[in-house]
């Protein structure tokens, strides 16, 4: 079971402002007749509600990815990583604006269900030592998730 959306929220607002995020998301994986797909649940500092709208199957957008491979993600200058033509494909980073991002899978019994998102609105800005305090400050848990150990940074 989830923790109430009040102590998510609250959770992200807190993140957000001790790290210095422009903006911090949350998505979760939803059960649906032809597998999963994953919404933007909550966030903070965002521009507007448009992530609310948006839903990723299993291997697509920044979501889609970490899901699929339980590994985190880091984009650190999304102007030189990504393809402008494929942008379409990371609707989050469009509607919010996000120049550098990383994101973290959020485990429950063995199985990635969440996505923990930050980025800044400026660029390269998230770096690996970024993504290394991100993960450094969640100690392991988000709400009632697991934060798996990174070895890979």
């Amino acid at each position: 079971m989830h923790q109430s959306s009040g102590q998510y929220q609250t959770i992200l607002d807190q993140l957000r402002e001790k790290m210095g995020y422009d903006f911090v998301s949350l998505a979760f994986a939803q059960s649906e007749a032809d597998g999963f797909v994953l919404t933007w649940q909550y966030a903070s500092g965002n521009l507007n509600n448009r992530y609310k709208r948006i839903v990723l199957q299993s291997g697509k957008g920044i979501a889609g990815i970490v899901y699929k491979t339980g590994k985190p993600m880091l984009v650190e200058d999304v102007a030189d990583e990504l393809n402008s033509g494929d942008l379409f494909n990371y609707p989050i980073l469009i509607s919010e604006r996000l120049t550098s991002v990383a994101a973290i899978p959020l485990y429950r019994f063995e199985r990635v269900e969440g996505i923990l998102l930050a980025g800044y609105r400026e660029n390269s800005r998230f770096t690996r030592e970024g993504l290394r305090m991100l993960h450094a400050q969640l100690r392991g848990e988000f709400g009632d998730f697991e934060v798996k150990e990174m070895s890979v940074l």
